[in-house]
């Protein structure tokens, strides 16, 4: 093997060599053609390949931002191609986007619902088109109802009844749906999701409606029968009522506790029951009101209402009268024939009278509201009960040192919560709620003594633990003051000690000192010769420096010995 790659080697060193420089530039630039090519081909097919969520481009800038802005929220990047379409990175996330986008209505009006399932089939007859059209469409909603997350998988049936000449005679387009939920999901009793995938399918199906759309899942439990999930409907009204409920009584708590906790403490007010009774029906209310018309308003400002009113006002009047004074004459029909008069008028007639009659007619304005609601939901009464606890203050003898009782415990005394501050506090959790007597509220403060039992009995067994702590310190602390004080008095005797033992141990040294030197005097004034040796001498010399040293360097000299002892 070695050989042959030798031998291929030797033939090209040898053709390189007979070649001009002009063919080594052509073979030098066609190789970095080839290079530049590949590298160019790597870097094309390594690409990202981007899907277009919807094939058609959205040119109303608002709705597009409200589809980029939710295709946001799940995470997934986009990018807008010249034409307009949102692209994004696999045909998956497209699916999954789209379901969303249809379940939300945010596909544009005027998009044409067909471009989001574009897929071109081609076929030789018109039969085998639409059948190929069929089985596209069928296979495009199935994969986008899979694409859906709480979706595990899906069967999609879609019937296309072939087309009659009256439109009495054609039967509709149906679709029936079962879905697998992946585990854990709550899209069987999710009306939202439901209706997402109820509105894609229609999207989908030309002339699809929702009475023809059966989604089942897999036990098969019929999921869009938005009738029957009325009870449902009703179970979450009530749930979301009652955190509405919770969430005021939250709130009024909250600034009731805060008010009293920061006039009380927090160890005085620990806990505010409050409970509020809501109507939650909704009320249209017509309500016809006639009030006074004001004639001068109230002045601002003054202690006395000086407004003036007036029941109405005159718009417009008129007076007629009539007088009569003469003989009556009641006509009784043709001559010859009985009147039909009543004997008790017959009888009256021929008299003499007189009449005199006034009329006034007089119409009056008068103001008037016509008011028409919905009243939303409202608070019908609200309960509070809160109990302040009073003071205790511990006992002091004379000594200033608190009183300890028999059991060991320190004696207290209970001061109550004044009538007036309870009237006070009432006044101000009535202010922070908004109380009314109208609507029947109640606030009830109350003075209970909380029990304080373990409370003292935790603050006496620290008192007592810390009595004890300070007097073991105090114990402690005398004993290592004696310690110093008797290790200061043993270093002064041992230090007066020494001092004496070194100063008799210089005069007996002096004395020694002076004998020898007198007897040298005597043997000298005796003319007696001394002669001493050498190693007499020495020691001599020794000793007469280490006693200077010792006058001139005590402590060093002492510590000497101290160590030449220990040695021995």
């Amino acid at each position: 093997m070695n050989e042959f790659f030798k031998k291929i080697f030797g033939q090209i060193s040898g053709l390189w060599g007979k070649w001009s420089w002009l063919q080594r530039g052509i073979l030098i630039g066609i190789t970095v053609a080839v290079i530049a090519g590949l590298i160019a081909l790597v870097t094309v097919s390594s690409a990202p390949t981007l899907v277009p969520v919807i094939d058609v481009s959205i040119k109303d800038e608002i709705s597009r931002d409200r589809i980029i802005t939710r295709i946001n929220e799940e995470g997934v990047k986009t990018s807008i191609n010249a034409s307009g379409v949102i692209m994004v990175e696999d045909a998956k996330t497209a699916q999954r986007l789209r379901s969303i986008l249809i379940r939300e209505d945010l596909i544009p009006s005027g998009t044409d619902p067909w471009a989001i399932f574009d897929k071109d089939r081609w076929s030789i007859t018109d039969f085998e088109r639409n059948v190929n059209f069929q089985r596209a469409q069928t296979q495009m909603v199935t994969d986008h109802i899979k694409s859906i997350d709480d979706v595990d998988d899906a069967n999609v049936t879609i019937v296309f009844p072939a087309r009659e000449l009256f439109s009495a005679d054609q039967n509709p387009v149906t679709a029936s749906v079962i879905i697998t939920p992946r585990p854990g999901s709550d899209i069987t009793a999710n009306r939202k999701k439901i209706e997402g995938i109820q509105k894609l399918l229609k999207f989908a199906i030309e002339g699809l409606k929702d009475e023809n759309i059966v989604i089942a899942d897999q036990n098969g439990m019929m999921l869009n029968d938005f009738a029957g999930m009325a009870e449902f409907d009703r179970l979450a009204v009530i749930e979301r009522e009652t955190k509405l409920v919770q969430g005021l009584e939250a709130k009024y708590r909250a600034m009731a506790l805060k008010s009293l906790q920061g006039t009380f403490s927090s160890d005085r007010v620990r806990e505010l029951n409050i409970k509020i009774d809501m109507d939650m029906s909704k009320k249209a209310v017509s309500t016809e009101e006639y009030f006074p018309i004001t004639i001068k308003p109230r002045t601002p400002g003054l202690s006395y209402d000086d407004s003036e009113s007036a029941k109405s006002i005159t718009r417009s009047f008129s007076n007629s009268s009539t007088a009569w004074e003469g003989t009556g004459f009641n006509p009784e029909g043709p001559a010859g024939v009985e009147g039909q008069t009543a004997p008790a008028f017959r009888d009256m007639s021929n008299l003499y009278g007189k009449v005199n009659q006034e009329t006034r007619t007089q119409n009056e304005e008068i103001n008037s509201r016509h008011i028409q609601e919905e009243k939303s939901p409202s608070i019908d009464r609200v309960t509070v009960s809160v109990n302040i606890d009073g003071t205790w203050k511990l006992k002091y003898d004379e000594k200033k040192n608190p009183v300890i009782l028999v059991d060991g415990s320190r004696e207290r005394e209970y001061t109550p919560v004044a009538p007036e501050d309870l009237k006070a506090a009432q006044a101000l959790i009535q202010d922070a709620i908004g109380f009314s007597a109208g609507r029947g509220d109640s606030v009830t403060v109350q003075n209970i003594r909380f029990d304080r039992t373990k409370q003292f009995f935790d603050e006496d067994a620290d008192y007592h633990r810390q009595k004890q702590m300070q007097t073991t310190i105090l114990v402690l602390l005398s004993g290592v003051a004696l310690l110093l004080v008797a290790f200061i008095a043993f270093r002064m005797i041992t230090r007066e000690m020494e001092r004496r033992r070194r100063l008799r141990e210089e005069e007996l040294a002096r004395q020694h000192q002076e004998m020898r030197e007198r007897a040298f005097q005597e043997a000298e004034e005796e003319g007696v010769e001394v002669s001493m040796s050498v190693e007499e001498r020495k020691r001599m010399e020794l000793q007469e420096n280490a006693i200077n040293m010792a006058k001139e360097h005590p402590g060093d000299v002492a510590q000497l010995i101290r160590t030449w002892l220990l040695e021995e």
